[in-house]
């Protein structure tokens, strides 16, 4: 017999509908368990560390420059050369000063001869007193002429040797030990008197100079030991002590310049790269989790906590102190040994089931046992 179309497609319907029912009870019965990872909570910490990349510096550099004014004629050092007291750094153009020193040459020889011609008037002056020959009035202006005369000498001595010094200045001389770091100017530049042409970092004690924000400067006082690493040499450690604090912030950058010495070893080597580490007091104390296990619900800074028995998770409020390298610490709103979910926690509800690792899972039931003990 045909069963009719119509009664065919009430047949299907029906048991479509038991088909979809059947598949939603199943799905109803089955609870989604999801693995997480999680870190235990450690004690509460007292201190933080603070740390500051900075490079190696002199404690002292001279921007070196030419006393006079001229045009540079020969250039005798690179960067990186070494220097010693007397070594010329580098000349200008002499022959204006040169000029200058024939020209005070010759007014001292003039003035010389001034002095012998008034030295001559005078000692007629008093030959001629001495016989009642002239009036005292003539002999005192021979003398005050002489008088007048050995002073125009001692000015055109003076001139003279002003006119010797600025040709020395020609040459720009090293006057301590060191190591040539910046070559501000070259061969046929025209520069003012004072204008840096090298610097040089003086041999003897190196530091760190850092740069400290606001919130930080407070812990970093002249005197305060601290640990020094350097980026270079991973098994070089020194301690250094802060020698100087900047008194005000720089304009743009509204950090503190701190100095830090070092002491002497042949390894550091200017413009080597160091972090400056210092242990500071955290105030209220502190936990750290990973940054992945921060979350965020109706606005509020949570973590997702799993409870003892290893088989829910719940969201609790915390308050976050502060960032730093190893991940967020937590003022307040965990305490130690809770288990926090450190990653996925996009993925977390409230009250969801979720399996622990196996080492995590032991440990939490080893403890919720002691627990109920």
């Amino acid at each position: 017999m045909t069963i009719p179309t119509t009664a065919r497609l009430a047949v299907l319907a029906a048991v479509g509908i038991f088909l979809a029912g059947c598949s939603e009870e199943k799905s109803e019965t089955q609870e989604i368990v999801r693995p997480v990872k999680v870190v235990e909570i450690a004690a509460a910490n007292s201190t933080r560390e603070l740390s500051y990349s900075g490079s190696v510096k002199a404690r002292t550099e001279m921007n070196m420059g030419f006393r006079v004014a001229g045009k540079i004629t020969e250039r005798r050092v690179n960067i990186g050369d070494r220097v010693a007291p007397g070594y010329v750094l580098a000349r200008i153009d002499a022959t204006d000063y040169q000029l200058a020193v024939r020209t005070a040459e010759a007014n001292l020889a003039a003035a010389e001869k001034q002095v012998e011609t008034a030295t001559l008037a005078r000692n007629r002056a008093e030959q001629l007193y001495a016989k009642n020959a002239t009036s005292k009035s003539q002999l005192e202006e021979a003398t005050l002429a002489y008088e007048q005369a050995i002073s125009t000498r001692d000015a055109a001595l003076s001139s003279l040797d002003q006119a010797k010094n600025q040709v020395s200045y020609t040459d720009l001389k090293a006057d301590q030990n060191g190591i040539v770091t910046a070559v501000n100017a070259d061969v046929g530049q025209v520069i003012a008197a004072g204008n840096s042409v090298v610097a040089v970092a003086v041999d003897g004690e190196k530091e760190v100079q850092i740069a400290v924000p606001e919130m930080d400067i407070a812990e970093f006082k002249p005197g305060k030991q601290v640990k020094t690493s350097f980026w270079s040499d991973n098994g070089l450690a020194l301690e250094g002590k802060v020698r100087e604090v900047a008194g005000s912030a720089d304009q743009q950058s509204r950090t503190f310049a701190v100095r830090v010495s070092l002491p002497n070893d042949p390894r550091v080597l200017l413009g080597m790269t160091a972090t400056i580490s210092a242990v500071a007091d955290a105030g209220a104390n502190t936990v750290s989790i990973p940054l992945s296990a921060l979350a965020k619900k109706d606005g509020k800074e949570i973590v997702w906590v799993v409870m003892p028995e290893g088989e829910t998770v719940h969201a609790r409020e915390i308050t976050v102190a502060d960032f730093s390298d190893e991940g967020v610490n937590i003022a307040h709103g965990l305490n130690q040994g809770d288990l926090v979910v450190a990653a996925g926690t996009q993925f977390m509800s409230e009250n969801l089931k979720v399996k622990l690792p196996e080492a995590e899972q032991q440990a939490a039931l080893a403890e919720s046992s002691e627990v109920v003990r």
